[in-house]
């Protein structure tokens, strides 16, 4: 078998990582009720199993330790996602079983090794192993990576995954690579009260983080209308407050920061906030624009938050402290 190659160079001490691209079910899976199932794969296979934090719909896991607790990790990791496969066809008419599915994070220089002369390597490791093995065409988003996916029966994914093991320890990447880091996922935001929540399903969670800080700023900067109500409206309910209007004054010079070229960033506000935004044209003589915001008192909130937060930004880019605080 592959691993004797490293064996005989004394590679079961050479410490290998691993990342593991994976939705939020999976993640949840893995860590298990109060972490328990996290904690049992470290103790058990003695490898350090890192998951990425954030509100993603995906999540990176790093399998980090000598090759030997590497293949443990991801033997208890196939396994017991055949385990969740079983139980969710119990509850399906389903009869054939699909395959355990792994993505694995791979630097895009070493992907050539993976794949091999004309595809030579990972028909080999298709055949020998009886997983199927694909590698991704375009690499992942703002990354020098690629996803490879591995699937089949859990015995079949472990050997596949010794081989890859292999190939990666035998070509390191050449260069700088740049991780792969999943995007926060772009969940509703509403304001209510001071806080910022965000929509999990039929659930408002309170969303703690700088966004509030940033909103709360700009409420105390901004004359906007309050929320009446202390719990979060839903979106779609016929709860939700009737539509109104508030008006901002901004400079002329200021514009350009917020609308952005070609009205990206004004678009973006529009379309995070759900609020309407109309910029009056230039009037001759005066040195302001009017913006008028249309919508529920939340989406009105949200695009002021953003517009503020926008001056933020530039204000940090010029370096002007004074700016700041006048934004």
């Amino acid at each position: 078998m592959e691993t004797t190659k490293i064996q005989s160079g004394g590679g079961l001490n050479v410490t290998l990582t691993i990342r593991l691209l994976m939705h939020g079910k999976e993640v949840g899976s893995i860590i298990g009720k109060k972490g328990e199932t996290v904690k049992k794969m470290r103790e058990e296979s003695g490898a350090r199993i890192n998951i990425s934090e954030g509100n993603c719909p995906e999540r990176i896991v790093t399998i980090t330790g000598p090759t030997d607790t590497i293949f443990k990790a991801f033997a208890m990791i196939a396994y017991k996602f055949e385990e969740d496969i079983i139980n969710s066809m119990s509850n399906s008419p389903a009869t054939s079983k699909p395959p355990v599915t792994l993505r694995l994070v791979v630097p895009a220089s070493q992907c050539g090794s993976l794949i091999g002369k004309g595809g030579s390597k990972i028909k080999e490791m298709r055949e020998s192993t009886g997983a199927q093995v694909q590698v991704a065409g375009d690499m992942l988003p703002n990354s020098t990576e690629r996803a490879v996916t591995i699937s089949g029966t859990p015995e079949a994914i472990i050997q596949c995954v010794k081989q890859v093991c292999v190939v990666m320890l035998e070509s390191p990447p050449k260069g700088a690579t740049i991780p792969y880091r999943p995007k926060p996922a772009s969940t509703p935001v509403i304001f209510s009260g001071g806080q910022a929540y965000t929509i999990q399903g039929q659930y408002a969670i309170p969303h703690p983080d700088q966004l509030t800080k940033l909103h709360q700023l700009a409420m105390q900067q901004t004359p906007f209308t309050p929320l009446g109500q202390t719990t979060p409206a839903f979106p779609g309910l016929d709860t939700s407050p009737p539509a109104s209007t508030h008006e901002l004054t901004i400079p002329n010079d200021l514009i350009g920061c917020i609308i952005g070229r070609q009205g990206t960033k004004i678009n973006e506000i529009r379309q995070m906030s759900g609020a309407q935004i109309k910029i009056a044209n230039a009037m001759e003589g005066s040195s302001e624009r009017q913006i008028t915001i249309t919508g529920t008192p939340a989406n009105i909130s949200l695009a002021q938050y953003l517009i503020n937060a926008r001056f933020r930004d530039v204000a940090a880019m010029w370096n002007d402290p004074s700016s700041m605080t006048t934004s």
